[in-house]
């Protein structure tokens, strides 16, 4: 909300006498608003508040599995004495009316979270057209645990990373990075934290996991778990579909070891409660294995050697580094942003978000 009353343009000092240099920032036009599943308040909040206070309209498309979370924030603002237009409410499915929005060409900008390979197609048609876009796309998060680190504080960053949420979120610390002097003893407890989990109905004050998302998304994770063991790797904790007197699909987040950095579980985003611990020797072997991925959003690292940290948060290639915290952690002021295949235009929140929702217009000025 401050960010709205924030100046939006610079003034600079010209290179020639009596002539001055002005930078407006103006809105970019009509915004096409494209959300997931995973945050169905939240990310959409994030990206048409700042839309709106930048003085733009939007036409707002939530995804298909959450249409109540998207009507009840859509009449939340509808209260606001918005002109009529300003403001959008669009339901569908994405091949029908997400591609309506990329494709129109009076939507000046389309703002995204997805998965990797929609968030692609999207960014080539926009990029056809000469409109602006903003990626939030997918990740492989790491968490490194070395060796000095504290026991009980790396397990509870790789079941709150991990699990949490289950595990239904970009920022999911799905690869836990472990050196060797510390390896056994770290699996030992995160198994024995993963086996005291309570999964179940989300709405019990009791329940530390939920549901995962759909009939669609607990045969994902099915098969991962599946596939995993075929290629070699042991499941050390869950891994199985709970039954539950009250409707949903309940699965046990599942640990593997002995996973090869190569294998599909170690690779692909899942998109569930699922983490593979990857051994390596040393903190060198670590850094190399956790930029080793073609997506590059969060990175967590768990140690008590302030040189690693400093080394780590220089030199991992993701967009967000956790200290010492849970790969999922973020601020709603500081930007949100990634590399590689997690992210593509300006950042996400905060003063950043400026870059997308505004275009810039230099203006200079001779004394008439």
């Amino acid at each position: 909300a401050a960010e709205a009353y924030r100046a939006t343009g610079d003034t600079y000092q010209s290179l020639r006498e009596g002539v001055s240099l002005k930078v407006l920032r103006e809105p970019i036009g009509v915004v096409g608003v494209i959300t997931p599943w995973n945050f169905p308040l939240a990310i959409p909040a994030w990206k048409i508040a700042p839309a709106l206070a930048y003085g733009n309209t939007v036409v707002f498309k939530p995804a298909e599995l959450v249409p109540g979370s998207a009507w009840m924030l859509s009449d939340i603002i509808s209260r606001a004495d918005l002109p009529e237009g300003v403001f959008n409410l669009v339901m569908g499915k994405g091949r029908e009316v997400g591609e309506a929005i990329v494709t129109h060409p009076n939507v000046s900008g389309v703002t995204f979270t997805g998965s990797t390979p929609v968030g692609r197609n999207m960014g080539a048609a926009l990029f056809a057209r000469g409109a602006k876009m903003q990626l939030e796309m997918g990740g492989k998060n790491p968490l490194v645990v070395l060796d000095d680190a504290d026991l009980d504080l790396a397990v509870h960053c790789a079941v709150q990373g991990s699990f949490f949420s289950t595990g239904q979120r970009c920022t999911a610390s799905s690869r836990l990075i472990v050196t060797e002097g510390i390896h056994d003893a770290f699996v030992d407890r995160l198994c024995a934290a993963m086996n005291d989990l309570r999964v179940g109905d989300a709405r019990a004050p009791e329940t530390q996991i939920g549901p995962v998302a759909s009939e669609a998304q607990l045969a994902i994770d099915k098969r991962y778990v599946s596939q995993a063991v075929d290629e070699g790797a042991t499941l050390a904790a869950g891994g199985g579909e709970i039954k539950s007197k009250t409707p949903g699909h309940y699965f046990a987040p599942a640990l593997f070891t002995d996973v090869s950095p190569q294998a599909a579980v170690s690779r692909d985003e899942i998109f569930g409660p699922i983490a593979a611990v990857l051994r390596v020797p040393d903190y060198d072997a670590a850094l190399a294995t956790s930029n080793d991925c073609e997506f590059g959003l969060s990175a967590g690292i768990v140690t008590r050697d302030a040189a690693r940290v400093d080394h780590f948060s220089q030199n991992a290639e993701a967009g967000m580094i956790q200290v010492n915290l849970p790969t999922a952690g973020m601020d709603f002021h500081a930007p949100f942003t990634g590399r590689k295949g997690s992210s593509y235009g300006a950042p996400e929140k905060g003063s950043y978000c400026r870059e997308f929702f505004t275009a810039a217009k230099v203006v200079h000025a001779g004394r008439g």
